[in-house]
C-alpha cells in the first residue's frame, strides 16, 4: 500500500489483543458464550472479586493456565517474531494478552502490559514467581511464606497496567504503530493510537471487525490476523 512505501520507518510499536490469540483457540473475555461456571469472566477479574471469593478466582485462573499447553502459536505470532528478527530498525511488541504465545512463537521481546498467566504475585511482599502448579488460598509465598497472599500476576479491571512508562516512551518515538486484534474498548491501550498520531506516526489496524477506534487509523485491514499480519510483515520487510 502506498502509504507504507512512502514512509521511512525506523521504529515500530505493535499492540496485540485477544484477536491474535483467538485463532489459536484461546477464549476471549468477550465471547458471546463467554460464561464460565455461570459467571461472567469480566466480573471475576477484579480485586473486589478476589476479596469476595478468592477460591473462585483461583479456579478461574488455574483453569486458564492449564489450557495454555493445549494451544499453539499461530502464523501471526510467528510472523511478528520474524519481523522483530529481520526488520532493519526497532520493533517493540506490547500485548494485552496474558498467554505465552508470542514467546512460543519466537519473540524474544514481549511487553505484557496486563501481566502473565504463568506468573504469581505476592500481595504481601511483592515477590513475583513462576506459576508452576494450581494455587489456592493455602498456597504459601516462597518469599515470605505467607498464606493467602498469592494472586495471579495479571492486571485486573480497575488496576493500572504494567510498564506504562516504557510503553509511552516507545510510542513517543515510533514511526509506525500497528494494532492487531484489539477491541479499542479497554483503556489505556485503546488510547495508544492517539498517542502515536500525536507523534506523527503512521497507524495501521488489523482486525476481523471494525473496532471502537478504527476511525483513528490511517490504514485498516479487515480480516483474520494470520492472513493480514503475514501480508503486512512481508511488505515491511520488502520495503
Amino acid at each position: 500500500m502506498p502509504l507504507l512505501n512512502e514512509r521511512f520507518i525506523q521504529n515500530i510499536v505493535i499492540l496485540t489483543g485477544a484477536g491474535i490469540s483467538a485463532e489459536s483457540g484461546v477464549a476471549t473475555f468477550r465471547d458471546a458464550d463467554g460464561l464460565w461456571e455461570k459467571h461472567n469472566p469480566m466480573e471475576i477479574a477484579t480485586p473486589e472479586a478476589f476479596a469476595r471469593d478468592p477460591e473462585l478466582v483461583y479456579r478461574f485462573y488455574n483453569a486458564r493456565r492449564r489450557q495454555l499447553p493445549a494451544v499453539q502459536p499461530n502464523a501471526a505470532h510467528r510472523e511478528l517474531a520474524r519481523l522483530q528478527r529481520e526488520f532493519h530498525g526497532d520493533v517493540f511488541l506490547v500485548t494485552q494478552n496474558v498467554d505465552d504465545l508470542h514467546e512460543r512463537g519466537g519473540s524474544d521481546q514481549v511487553c505484557h502490559m496486563h501481566g502473565e498467566l504463568n506468573s504469581m504475585l505476592c500481595g504481601g511482599c511483592g515477590e513475583r514467581m513462576p506459576a508452576e502448579a494450581d494455587y489456592n488460598g493455602d498456597s504459601p509465598c516462597p518469599g515470605c511464606n505467607a498464606r493467602g497472599e498469592l494472586r495471579p500476576d495479571v492486571v485486573w479491571f480497575g488496576e493500572m497496567p504494567y510498564h506504562m512508562d516504557e510503553i509511552e516512551a516507545r510510542l513517543a518515538d515510533c514511526d509506525l504503530f500497528i494494532a492487531v486484534g484489539t477491541s479499542g474498548v479497554v483503556y489505556p491501550a485503546a488510547g495508544f493510537v492517539q498517542q502515536a498520531l500525536l507523534q506523527g506516526a503512521l497507524t495501521v489496524e488489523i482486525n476481523k471487525e471494525v473496532s471502537e477506534v478504527t476511525g483513528l487509523f490511517h490504514l485498516q485491514r479487515q480480516g483474520v490476523a494470520t492472513a493480514e499480519v503475514t501480508t503486512l510483515v512481508k511488505e515491511l520487510l520488502a520495503g
